[in-house]
């Protein structure tokens, strides 16, 4: 199977110019023939690098409030049907609307449709990292979420990040164990877990159990991650592991956005630098660590190598023990309210 790998570096904070940026990385990968295209953790529409330079610990900081309002006015909303999700969509969307279709109300609205739509069009599946304004908790938190649209344009999964990182606590709040899934795509069956996921070893095994022989890894984008846990994780999982990064310098902040001096007069040259890569089942190299630069990389993927590489070591298989040691997953939604009515 051909993938590839789309490094680039969002419009800071702007979801509408971001998604045109991903479209035409989505249109870039068809046209080369892949059946996946990867974009990096919070790629949409970025991730939250002012909070490092601004103090954003400083409680009840007015700074911090409109820069807070600003990335949940452009963060992503996804469709749901369930009725708290109907609630809020209603209050929280100008552009709601319902139809009635055999008695239900259908929320009508997703920033993700043109993508859907692209990706049925073109035959392509996407797998991409967002800032979800989650409906079904109210919608007015954060969500690091990791988004899977089929090659029909339908979204498969959305897994919200277990544990938001450090001073991603403060703009993030945490997931839950919903997205916790593996999925078939021409004959692998893969996985994803979104940047220091990727060194919690339970989750890890909760994909293992459901037969990932291809890992998805999400960063925002350092090297330093990359090239010490890919080899690591495609070596342990006897998988081929993918990490997708983005790119973020300096030059890269917006003048539009609220409190641009500010932020510019603490922010780093360059907190991003790439680092997208990919290693084969065995750990050795297949498309080293690429720093630096945008750009679209493309691999193929051979499945009788995944095959080759259990024969002596199957982490959910002929090398475990689940008489001694079993992992329980709990993969409901979370939420603070049950309705009765």
């Amino acid at each position: 199977m051909q993938i590839s790998l789309a490094q680039i570096t969002p419009i800071w904070l702007n979801k509408a110019a971001t998604l045109e940026k991903v479209t035409s990385y989505v249109d870039q990968a068809a046209d080369e023939g892949s059946r996946l295209v990867v974009f990096g953790e919070a790629i949409l529409p970025g991730y939250p690098y002012w909070l490092d330079a601004t103090r954003a610990s400083k409680f009840n900081d007015e700074r911090q409030k409109e820069l807070y309002a600003h990335y949940l006015r452009e963060a992503i909303v996804l469709t749901d049907n369930s009725e708290e999700v109907r609630r809020s969509a209603s209050l929280l969307n100008s552009d709601y609307q319902s139809s009635k279709a055999g008695g239900e109300a259908k929320v009508a609205v997703s920033d993700l449709a043109g993508l859907c739509a692209l990706a049925k069009r073109r035959s392509i599946a996407i797998v991409l990292g967002c800032i979800e304004r989650a409906l079904d908790r109210g919608g007015h938190s954060c969500y690091c979420s990791l988004v899977y649209i089929d090659g029909n344009g339908s979204i498969q999964n959305v897994h919200r990040k277990l544990q938001p990182t450090y001073e991603e606590r403060l703009c993030w709040a945490p997931g839950d164990g919903h997205g916790l899934r593996t999925f078939p795509l021409h004959g692998f069956q893969f996985g994803a877990l979104n940047c220091w996921e990727n060194w919690m070893p339970l989750p890890r095994a909760a994909l293992y159990g459901q037969g990932e022989n291809l890992h998805l890894a999400l960063w925002p984008g350092c090297k330093r991650n990359t090239e010490i846990l890919t080899r690591f994780l495609a070596r342990e999982g006897r998988s081929y592991c993918v990490s997708v990064s983005g790119l973020m310098r300096r030059s890269d902040v917006p003048k539009e956005i609220p409190h641009y001096e500010h932020i510019i007069e603490h922010f780093p040259d360059s907190p991003s630098d790439g680092g997208s890569c990919v290693a084969n089942p065995d750990g050795s190299w297949l498309l080293e660590p690429q720093v630096g630069e945008e750009g679209l990389y493309t691999v193929e993927l051979e499945l009788e190598y995944v095959q080759r590489e259990r024969q002596n070591f199957d982490p959910a298989g002929h090398y475990s023990r689940p008489d001694v040691t079993k992992l329980t997953v709990d993969r409901r939604r979370q939420s603070t309210v049950e309705y009765l009515d």
